[in-house]
């Protein structure tokens, strides 16, 4: 048998990246009961943290495989420029590995200079190895198809040479352009949605639909006091947030979340969970919180929107938990949707905020009568390459879907972003939905 020091560096990568998600298991299922609440709090970060490094260390070691050995034997490796060049190439590597951890140790109310880095090198990361592997790919099918018989010489050195050349190269371009996008204003956009059996005297009312803020290591307090300007602005009568609002704790981060106590609808606030409210492991304090902000969270319970005009006319707003809140066990939440919609009939319109497009998709299959869902969780897929993936995971990927002849599903790409300040193939958006009486 082989041993472990025998392995391939890869293969230990590999092994190590599943002792830590076996670990997670672990606590979890024994040690949950076992440890205070903040203890496992932190323990279950910092596990997720080492595991994303242990997948993304087969990641680097082909990165500096591709843009630094790959030139160890060229004449200007003994080069001063050279040096530089490895420094540079292990800086980023060590900043982008650093990003995970920026959640445990770096995060106020603004946010800081090393996490913005931190997690821009992560997004040129996810940048790079799509194109080396991409380019590797191209130069795989082309060997493949001009034969193996011709010897290799100057030309395949050439081309091997350019190949990480020109994934960095891409890199730094599309970095570049999605940090400029990301770092413009989100996008105001309007949609009408017809609601059947919305009443009447409800036509043209204003929902605005928020979502994915993700407040925390490269999002504060300006960028959201910026949403809620633009908020107050288009003068909603509901505000919606579906989810992501952090991914910090309630007490650390508390100074950022302010500029919400100045959302003033005046038929209300509400908030669901996101996924990422359940990795803080601190939801009922964020509960708290967003109450004193005059924020009513939706835990698998709903309201009556009555006509300012008519008491007899109104609908039912309904909102459930996330569906990781089932994956991670968390003790008192988990979506249900029947307890959601307790006392919500087929005879009102019903609108439900689920965070997921895959719990949209389920609340559908249960109750077809739903006539519209707000979601958000998929952030366009944020960056390329990754558009791909979240198109590909999710029933409804951004925008408007009709479901049947009476049922809209709407999901937001994010009002902001996650972690990675970059933006590519999606913009950040504020929705303003317009609900309409058939």
């Amino acid at each position: 048998m082989i041993s472990f020091k025998q392995l391939p560096v890869e293969a230990k990568a590999a092994v190590a990246a599943g002792v830590v998600f076996f670990s997670m298991m672990l606590s979890r299922s024994y040690l949950a009961e076992k440890l205070d609440f903040r203890t496992r709090r932190w323990l279950l970060r910092l596990q997720m943290a080492l595991f994303a490094n242990t997948l993304m260390l087969m990641g680097s070691l082909h990165v500096w495989r591709s843009t630094v050995t790959t030139f160890t034997r060229s004449s200007a490796a003994s080069s001063f420029c050279f040096m530089l060049w490895k420094i540079a190439v292990f800086m980023f590597l060590a900043l982008a590995h650093s990003s995970f951890f920026t959640l445990l140790f770096l995060v106020a109310e603004e946010p800081y200079f090393f996490s913005l880095a931190a997690y821009t090198c992560l997004g040129a990361y996810i940048i790079l190895i799509f194109f080396l592997f991409t380019l590797g790919s191209v130069e795989q099918a082309y060997k493949f198809l001009a034969g193996r018989g011709a010897k290799a010489g100057t030309g395949n050195k050439n081309r091997t040479a350019l190949k990480p050349v020109l994934a960095v190269l891409l890199t730094v371009v599309l970095t570049v352009v999605g940090l400029l996008n990301a770092s413009q204003p989100p996008t105001v956009n309007s949609v009408e949605i017809p609601v059947h059996k919305l009443p009447s005297a409800m036509n043209n009312l204003k929902v605005v639909l928020l979502s994915d803020i993700h407040l925390g290591p490269t999002v504060g307090k300006t960028k959201l006091a910026m949403i809620v300007r633009m908020v107050k602005a288009l003068k909603p009568d509901i505000t919606v947030i579906v989810g992501d609002l952090s991914d910090a704790e309630a007490k650390i981060i508390r100074p950022a979340v302010e500029p919400l106590g100045e959302l003033d609808s005046p038929l209300g606030t509400y908030f669901v969970t996101g996924n990422h409210e359940y990795y803080t492991s601190d939801v009922s304090n964020w509960f708290e919180l967003l109450k004193s902000f005059n924020i009513q969270p939706l835990h698998n319970e709903n309201v009556k929107i009555v006509s300012p005009k008519s008491t007899s006319d109104w609908f039912c707003l309904a909102g459930v938990d996330d569906i990781e809140a089932d994956v991670l066990r968390y003790s008192g939440h988990g979506m249900d949707l029947k307890k959601a919609l307790r006392g919500c009939s087929s005879e009102h319109a019903i609108v439900l905020l689920a965070h997921q497009p895959i719990a949209a998709k389920w609340a559908l299959q249960e109750r077809p009568d739903i006539n519209l869902i707000l979601s958000g969780h998929t952030h366009g897929g944020q960056i390329f390459p990754l558009n791909a993936g979240a198109y590909l995971l999710n029933p409804f990927f951004v925008g408007l879907y009709q479901v049947g002849q009476n049922t809209f599903v709407y999901v937001s790409p994010g009002t902001m972003y996650y972690g990675i300040p970059m933006r590519l193939g999606s913009r950040a958006e504020i929705t303003e939905i317009i609900l309409r009486s058939p």
